[in-house]
């Protein structure tokens, strides 16, 4: 078995396209109409992909608290920098539980925790 993608709804599409785009650095690799009212972009490279999912009619997405994306850096603190250049507040950290990983959470437009993680 394969992971395929993760998926989640969103309330802006130009809004979190820009944000993953922007702020993660993922690439766009198909938008498309997906009925009435309706669009699904699909971003990211490799084995990396997620899928966001807009409908018109729905105002509000319901994202549990103990879900997160993480995604790899080079430098945690080179991103700190950069999202709070952004105007991005960090959620918490950074955190470092042992002396090989170092990582910190923002939220994305629609309050997904997302954990950029440097390996030591």
């Amino acid at each position: 078995m394969k992971f395929c993608w993760s998926t989640i709804k969103v309330k802006n599409m130009e809004e979190s396209l820009k944000f993953y785009q922007e702020i993660v650095g993922l690439k766009l690799n198909n938008r498309f109409k997906a009925g009435p009212g309706s669009e699904i972009a699909f971003l990211g490279d490799g084995e990396t992909k997620i899928e966001l999912f807009y409908d018109e009619e729905i105002k509000e997405v319901n994202i549990g608290e103990d879900v997160s994306w993480g995604f790899v850096v080079d430098s945690v603190d080179e991103m700190i920098k950069f999202v709070q250049e952004k105007g991005i507040p960090i959620q918490s950290g950074p955190i470092q539980p042992n002396p090989h990983i170092k990582f910190f959470f923002i939220t994305d437009p629609n309050g997904l925790k997302i954990q950029f993680v440097e390996n030591i």
